[in-house]
């Protein structure tokens, strides 16, 4: 584990200890452990002004907890969030997201499979990561979660994104599992987001269809929680002016993106901002390094930083200033990623608490895209994500491989759709899931080796071969018209 996030460090370019941000402190505050301190915003001169903000509270020094008021109590209704035009720059409400996703990996589809094989998911390779991860992460985390939420009666509030093919997983192979959050969302307080149903992107090529993907995910969250999504969160977090400008047409009040440092020039990431394509359609940035300081770093022996408390983080958040805090991670991180015996579980069983108790609040992406205003112009002409270094494109389009297994899956639509056949559609969707593309990066280095992490086969160039061999059948049934009898997958008794 210690290694494995030492390379997700250097795979997200943020250097260990004293130096992970662009302004180190001196050496006598290196010296005594203490957390270097927010980069101050700077709005440009074509933007409004975003509230003056007073100086940070002191970071905490590392080993010693900050003081818990010993007389407060908890309110019975949730506190008002700044209204519009009087936002408070020195208690940022946090918002708080969980992406959770699990893809249909491919079996190992070889050359003489073509036309012989129309079955390219590897079903129990499959079913074995879910139930590894649900064990380990799902449903001890969402027994968590429930009993937190419920706990503090509408005060700490969360938001989450469901894959569409996530949730058939569990339809399929765990319904128990599907149970778990159910119940997590019947608290009330839990906010259930919009993505593409595949976990796909597939915009640049196919508006129509990525915007087809979009109902059906919407139709699937209100199939079992019954609920209509009206904030959007794109595949692995990406955004840019034209697509922010296209979930605004599909009737979004907001959305997410990650806050990516080239983009805000300066600028804090804890402020509503809107792409200048749109006409009203604010989005939430993520926080990066406090997202990461727990996705990536909190598990890492080495850090100057480790171990980290609920305590100290909440100070840190405290301190990062702003208007509202995105912490924004994949769901498991906790559990999966970084296991039971790193802490994780008792670091979420105190933070709520604690943040709650120093006078601050949570609050779920529509509440703040309700309650606050942009400050400002957030303007992205190219994809951005919130993946690798580059925080681009790059781990799903950066290599030869991953652009022509690209560009061919999506130069099939039209016929496909012509054959008017619904489960031969659901295979072509299938297999747009980035997932597939990112199995395919050749990065080098630390990056590489996150990469290698994920991938079920043994190279970049196998997750090729196996994808264009399993393409390559599926288009020989799209020119034949014949499509194979499959039984349906019948949930396990085991598991409900």
């Amino acid at each position: 584990m210690k290694g494995f996030i030492k390379n997700l460090l250097k795979a997200l370019n943020v250097p260990e200890g004293e130096d992970e941000t662009p302004s180190p402190p001196p050496a006598s505050a290196k010296a005594a452990g203490i957390r270097p301190e927010p980069v101050p915003e700077t709005p440009s001169a074509e933007e409004p002004a975003s509230p003056e903000q007073p100086a940070p509270a002191p970071a905490p020094v590392r080993g010693l907890k900050p003081a818990k008021p010993s007389d407060q109590t908890l309110p019975t209704a949730p506190a008002p969030l700044p209204t519009k035009g009087g936002n408070t720059p020195d208690s940022p409400v946090l918002t708080l997201f969980f992406e959770v996703h699990q893809p249909n990996r491919l079996k190992p589809y070889n050359f003489f499979d073509i036309g012989n094989d129309p079955f390219y998911e590897d079903d129990d390779l499959n079913r074995k990561i879910l139930d590894k991860v649900s064990e380990r992460c799902y449903l001890p985390a969402n027994a968590l979660f429930t009993r937190l939420l419920e706990e503090h009666a509408g005060q700490f509030r969360m938001a989450m994104s469901l894959s569409g093919v996530f949730i058939e997983q569990l339809e399929h192979h765990r319904p128990d599992v599907l149970e778990s959050f159910k119940k997590l969302h019947a608290t009330g307080h839990l906010e259930l987001l919009s993505e593409t149903y595949y976990h796909s992107m597939g915009y640049h090529r196919s508006k129509d269809d990525f915007t087809e993907q979009v109902a059906l995910h919407k139709a699937k969250l209100k199939e079992h929680f019954g609920v209509k999504p009206s904030l959007f969160r794109h595949t692995e977090q990406v955004y840019f002016n034209e697509f922010a400008a296209h979930i605004e047409r599909l009737k979004f009040k907001g959305m997410m993106a990650e806050g990516v440092a080239q983009h805000l020039n300066g600028r804090s990431p804890n402020h509503l901002y809107r792409s200048p394509n749109v006409k009203s359609m604010p989005v939430i940035l993520r926080n990066g390094q406090l997202s990461d300081d727990i996705g990536f770093r909190f598990a890492d022996t080495s850090w100057d930083q480790w171990p980290l408390t609920a305590e100290t983080y909440a100070a840190w958040c405290a301190a990062s200033g702003g208007d509202v805090l995105n912490i924004a991670l994949d769901y498991e991180t906790i559990g999966e990623h970084q296991g039971a015996e790193t802490g994780i579980f008792d670091f979420w069983e105190e933070f709520p608490r604690l943040w709650l108790e120093s006078g601050h609040r949570f609050a779920t992406p529509s509440e703040v895209v309700d309650e606050l205003k942009p400050v400002g112009i957030y303007d992205c002409h190219e994809p951005t994500s919130w993946a690798d270094a580059e925080k681009d494109l790059s781990p799903w389009k950066g290599n030869a491989m991953q652009l022509e297994a690209r560009k061919k899956i999506l130069l099939i639509e039209q016929a496909v759709k012509d054959h008017d056949d619904a489960e031969l559609l659901h295979q072509w969707r299938k297999m747009q899931t980035s997932d597939h593309f990112y199995y395919m990066s050749t990065k080098g280095g630390a990056a590489g080796q996150v990469h290698d992490y994920f991938r079920p086969y043994a190279s970049a160039y196998d997750a090729y071969l196996y994808y264009m061999n399993a393409l390559s059948d599926l288009q020989l049934r799209v020119e034949s018209g014949e499509e194979p009898v499959r039984e349906e997958i019948a949930p396990d008794p085991n598991y409900g």
